[in-house]
């Protein structure tokens, strides 16, 4: 397979590069540098050009390059065109989105037939970006995320979390009443490489089937080294969590082993 991957260089896009490649896939990074997001001929002129199997789109405007409406471009107005270009080119289309499009007010567990919420921010852009691509490619993937969990500080992830915040205060405050959606970067990757050949559709990807914020954050300390002080609480109550049987993910517990 070769793949086309908008926001290689971010997080889940560059661990899925890298899974891609592993599994002996050709992998061809969007360079916004070379080929613009804005201006439908030359972004269609690539795609043909590389001719992919698929079309990863994770890319998010997390780096101001101080474009007018910059959020509104990379989360709706190209996201719109990449799917239409790819129903068009037969391309298979899997786009990123997030459980941000439930708000804290909405109750999980969350299915594929759970209505969204998310009536302003980052959440309702990418749940505009998800009608937006189905309308315009019937046959598109849209696989919504939870909170990534990496191996070290440095990227947008957990671990950045707990680190800054024991930076910061010396504790990291965890609620035992907060059931975060979440999975770790690298499980995530796989799973989007198997969305590749997945039936058309809307998936959640969540490797925490039971556990709290706590019991998360307890055991990653301890496979890290116990360098942070976690603190229960129980100040924030939500079950966040995303259910979809569908999807071949491992759950927390096979990475983390101390998960109770």
């Amino acid at each position: 397979m070769k793949a086309i991957v908008t926001g290689a260089s971010g997080t889940v896009g560059s661990a899925l590069a890298r899974h891609l490649r592993e599994q002996g896939h050709q992998v061809v990074a969007w360079d916004r540098n070379v080929v613009p997001i804005d201006q439908r001929p030359p972004m269609e002129d690539f795609v043909r050009r590389e001719k992919p199997d698929a079309l990863y789109h994770l890319a998010i405007p997390s780096r101001s390059t101080g474009r007018q409406n910059e959020s509104w471009l990379v989360n709706t107005f190209w996201t719109n065109e990449l799917a239409w270009l790819t129903k068009q080119l037969g391309v298979r289309f899997i786009f990123t989105s997030t459980v941000m499009v439930f708000t804290d007010n909405a109750k999980g567990l969350f299915t594929v037939e759970s209505q969204p919420d998310a009536a302003e921010g980052y959440g309702h852009g990418k749940l505009m970006a998800e009608q937006s691509v189905f309308k315009a490619n019937a046959d598109a993937i849209v696989a919504r995320l939870g909170w990534q969990i990496g191996e070290a500080a440095g990227s947008n992830n957990m671990i950045d979390l707990l680190e800054k915040r024991a930076n910061e205060t010396g504790r990291v405050e965890a609620s035992r009443k907060w059931l975060p959606a979440c999975s770790f970067v690298h499980d995530t990757a796989s799973a989007l490489s198997w969305l590749a050949s997945a039936e058309p559709g809307l998936y959640l990807i969540d490797a925490n089937t039971r556990w709290s914020f706590f019991e998360i954050a307890s055991a990653l300390n301890e496979k890290h080294g116990r360098h942070w002080n976690i603190v229960a609480n129980d100040d924030f109550v939500y079950d966040q969590r995303m259910l979809d049987p569908r999807v071949p993910i491992p759950s927390l517990q096979q990475t983390l082993t101390t998960l109770p």
